[in-house]
Formats: C-alpha cells, structure tokens, sequence
C-alpha cells in the first residue's frame, strides 16, 4: 500500500514547511580576500566562498530541521511521529468508510504522504546529522513508522476498500489515467507485502519486514564507516596520507587517485577488510529477504524486487548483462592491456596490475592523452564554476534556474549546508534543494539524492513542493582557493543533480508516483543522462573557468571519467 518500507538507494522521502525565501546572506562574503574572481553568478559566488556561519543570537529561536518547527531539538521526533500515527487512524478509517471512488486513491496518497512527511526525513536525519542525539531519535522514528506501514501493508480492511475500486470496471474507466495507475500500484504493495496469506503468515510478514529495514538500515551505516589499524602496521613515509588518531590510523576510502601503489594498495586492504559483524549481518539480511519472498509467494527475492520494474525479472536482468558483457568483452581487453601498459610504463619493478590500479592509471592515460595534468585543469573546475554550469545547463534546456537562500536558524543540520530555490521562468518556484556537498566527521562516504519531501496536488489546490538533498563528500576549500573538483567529482555531481531535477520536475497529482519514486532502473534514467552533458565539451566550455583569473577554458574535448 505505502512506499515508506522502500527507503535507501536513491535515499528518502519525507515532508516539511519551509519559511518565506531569503535574500544571499553572508555566502559572497570573503571572496576578494581569499583571490577569488568576483565575475561569479550569485550561484557560483555561493559555492565558491567559505560558509560565514550564522552570528551568535542568544534570543533568538531556533527553528526545526527543514523549517519543521518540532525538530528543533530531537524529542521533536516523537511528536512529529505521534502526529502522524494519530492522523493515519484517522486517515485509515475514512478510506474504510468511503465509497469506492477517486477519492478513495486520494485518501491512499493523503495516507502515504503523511506518513512520508516523518519516515523519509528522519530517515535522512539518521545518516547525516552530526549530532547523535538526533540521529537516534531519527533512527526511532523510522522503526515506528515503518512498523506501521507494514502493519498497513497487511490491513485487510484497508485493502478491501481499495479492492472494491479495483473491482468495478466501470468505474476503473471512468478514472483518469494517473488515478487509475496510482490505484494498481497501492494494489500492488498490498499483493507484494502477503496480503492474500492468513492471518499468521501476515503477521510473519510484518515482522520479517520489520527485520529487513533494520538489518538494512545496520548493514549500510556499518558499510561506511571507516576501519583502523595500529600505526605501526603502516611504512611510515604513508601515514600521513591518513587520518592518525593515537596509535591508529583511520582509514576511510580506497584513495583510488593517490599517486602512490602503496597507498592505494593499504587503503584497500584496510578499507575493505572483511568485518565479522558485517557479514554476519549481511546473511541475516539475506535469509531473512530469501524467507520473506517464499512466504509471500515468490521463488527468490529477486523476483519480488524486479516486480514493477522495467525489467521485470531476474532473467531479464541476466540475459541483459551478458549480452552487455559479451558486447564489451573486446574493449574492455584492450583498455585493461592499455592500463596494465601504463603501469609498466611508470613502475616496471612492480608492473603487475592489481584491484587497486585501474582507476590511477585510467586517470594518467587521459592526462597523457590529452597532455594536461589533473592540477592544470582542477582550477578551471571549481564547484562555484560547475554549479554555474548546471545553472546555465537548466535555464538553456528548461527555462528554470538556481536562487540561493540564506537558510532560516536551525533549518539546516550544518553550516556549510547550501539551499537552492529551483525556479522556473513562467511557472515559478518549483522546489527547494539542499546543498550538503563537503566532508565532515560520521558523515557516510557516498554520493547520494534524498526526497525529503515529494511533490503532491493538495484537496486546497495549492502544490506541495517537493524538497531535496543532495549529499556529496567534496574536499572543504583551502585558504588559497574554493573546493576544486576533478572529473569524477563533477561527474558524480552532475548524476546527483539528475536526481534532484527529476524531483523538481516531476509534478504529478499523487505524491507516490512524484519524481524518484517510480521504478528504480528508470529512476537512473535522468542522472545517466546528466553524466553525458559533463562529459561534452560544447557543454562545458560553457562554463569551465579558472576560479582567480576567471580565464575560459578554450578546449576542444574534456578528458573523460573513462578511459
């Protein structure tokens, strides 16, 4: 019936009230200092100055997350949940009473939507908040509300309501074509949740669901978190390249671009070292996935999570990648010869290539092949100089464009955290994006798109905004100069920047069809797309400048993430 059990992937979805816009604030401040050119948009200006923080206000109030008054402090969780529980009885029992009728998908939508509002934003809060206090009350919330959304999965009276609409074909074809779409995908929750089981299977299926959220939600927090190893264990001329703490070093990704073979082989090693905890929670994961879809009725989990897709089943999924491999097969040779080449070529004592090289060594074929280093062209891409590139990308394609705002006190979980008004030149403000692009302390290492809030026509007429965040892992600025992105980066910021447009653009009537929420091999559709304009030169040249001189990038081609 709801979608709220689905969380992950392209991220959550949630609800919030946000305050009236506000002008730039302090974000221009400091440029001139700091030898930045001063011909930046106000977007580019933005991401490229250092956040100011907010002045000390010791009488001011603090409002909530998002512009949700009641998560100001973390018990606001609990009301925010106890809110939403009491609105779904309520909701629950007019969607029983109601004859069947549109407005009986409406009331579905009103349903989901409400309790997305607090289930999709704490499910945020749980990953990116800095203060624990926060992220645990966020982490109760999404237990609670997901407990309830799979107790509703499996409400037989809930379902019979809907199932009368179904029903009546007569009725079916006097629906819309959106309605009559939203309609089938409740039905389809209901079916793929075990709402044809007896009352003792369905209540194993609640709690099998359960599980899984919480065994997902464990196995990806401790998926990102970084792993340690005594110092000594290290050559000592590749500590540095670390984080030390005490007799440790912390190691929290694979530096994949670190020039040096011994760095990048212990950032593996470490990095990816099995984790006792892990796996046993990963088996868990997927004996428990394996016991759901047995007892809902199908012959793995594949094929219950393929349902609704484009894809559709697992052999599709197969015969695809095959079909790709074998289609791939010869280039791919000839790129691994070409890397392993290069390798040879640099290091001919140790040219064996391992896990640990392919991506280095892609990057100085493309530097050799375009004959400019990595530190030559980073300073033409600044993140000031791309976000004004995706700014000039969507008001050329779309007619919509890019209005920072200072957010409101206590709005945003971090300092450095942006927001974006996305407008559209007739229809006018269509959402709200937030900026959470640099590295920080517990933050996960994953570049990810979260739905806070889903667009969504309410009974008044007006339309709830849909609002996002974006959540990159970007380097801070130095003293001397803004955050400086390498063709990855601007890669990964471009795809994630598909995301949030699919949301902004997606103005559906219902709220569980609105933007990411559709099948999730299509939902990647955009984002691909968004990669193709950062690798066009036509495209980048449109923007690509050096961010103190201000000097255009006259090139013909951008080297490419691939080789």
């Amino acid at each position: 019936m709801l979608c709220v059990g689905k969380l992950g992937g392209l991220g959550a979805r949630a609800a919030v009230l946000l305050p009236g816009r506000a002008g730039l604030g302090g974000f221009g401040a400091g440029l001139r200092a700091r030898g930045v050119s001063t011909s930046w948009s106000p977007v580019g200006a933005a991401f490229n100055a250092k956040p100011q923080g907010r002045r000390l206000d010791l009488f001011g109030e603090r409002g909530g997350l998002f512009g949700v008054p009641e998560l100001s402090a973390p018990e606001g969780f609990r009301v925010a949940q106890e809110q939403a529980l009491r609105k779904t009885d309520v909701l629950v029992a007019r969607a029983c009473a109601t004859p069947p009728g549109p407005q009986t998908v409406l009331i579905f939508d009103e349903l989901s939507d409400t309790l997305c509002k607090v289930a999709d934003l704490a499910d945020f809060v749980k990953i990116a908040h800095p203060e624990p206090a926060f992220r645990e009350a966020a982490e109760e919330a999404c237990r609670s509300i997901g407990t309830m959304v799979e107790k509703l999965n499996t409400n037989v009276e809930l379902y019979q309501s809907l199932q009368k609409l179904l029903a009546d074909e007569k009725l079916m074809d006097s629906l819309d074509p959106e309605t009559r779409r939203v309609a089938e995908l409740f039905m389809f929750d209901f079916e793929i949740s075990g709402i044809h089981l007896d009352k003792e299977k369905r209540k194993r299926a609640v709690d099998l669901n359960v599980k899984i959220l919480d065994l997902s939600s464990t196995f990806l927090m401790g998926a990102n978190l970084p792993n340690k190893i005594e110092k000594h264990l290290l050559p000592e001329h590749i500590r540095q390249n670390f984080t030390l703490t005490g007799d440790h070093v912390m190691i929290d990704g694979l530096h994949a671009e670190a020039p040096d073979d011994l760095v990048r082989e212990a950032a593996y090693k470490v990095f990816l070292y099995p984790n006792a905890g892990q796996l046993r929670c990963l088996e868990e994961l997927l004996s428990s996935r394996d016991l759901l879809a047995k007892l809902v009725g199908y012959s793995t989990y594949a094929h219950r999570a393929l349902q609704g897709t484009i894809a559709k089943t697992p052999e599709t999924v197969m015969e695809f990648l095959e079909k790709l491999s074998d289609k791939l097969l010869e280039r791919t040779t000839k790129d691994f010869e070409m890397i392993r080449g290069m390798k040879m070529k640099l290091n001919p004592h140790n040219s064996e290539l391992m896990p640990w090289d392919p991506a280095y060594y892609s990057g100085v074929i493309r530097a050799e092949r375009y004959n400019i280093e990595p530190s030559l062209y980073c300073p033409f891409f600044s993140l000031g100089a791309c976000m004004e590139g995706l700014n000039i990308l969507f008001s050329r394609l779309l007619g919509i464009s890019f209005h920072v705002e200072q957010p409101a006190k206590g709005e945003v979980w971090c300092e450095d955290v942006r927001k974006l008004a996305v407008v559209h030149e007739s229809e006018g403000l269509l959402g709200y994006i937030y900026c959470d692009f640099f590295q920080r302390a517990d933050k996960p290492h994953q570049d990810c798109h979260f739905t806070i809030r889903g667009g969504r026509l309410k009974e008044d007429g007006d339309y709830q905004l849909p609002v996002v965040v974006l959540m990159l892992n970007l380097p801070h600025s130095s003293r001397n100069s803004p955050t400086l992105l390498t063709p990855g980066m601007m890669e990964n910021l471009f795809h994630e920047m598909g995301h949030a447009m699919h949301s902004m653009l997606g103005r559906t009537r219902y709220q569980h069809v609105t933007g990411t929420r559709c099948p999730t091999d299509f939902a990647e559709v955009p984002s691909i797309l968004m990669e193709y304009f950062a690798n066009d030169y036509r495209v980048v040249n449109q923007f690509a400048r050096h961010y103190q001189t201000g000097q255009v990038c006259f090139r013909s081609a951008l080297p490419s993430t691939t080789s």
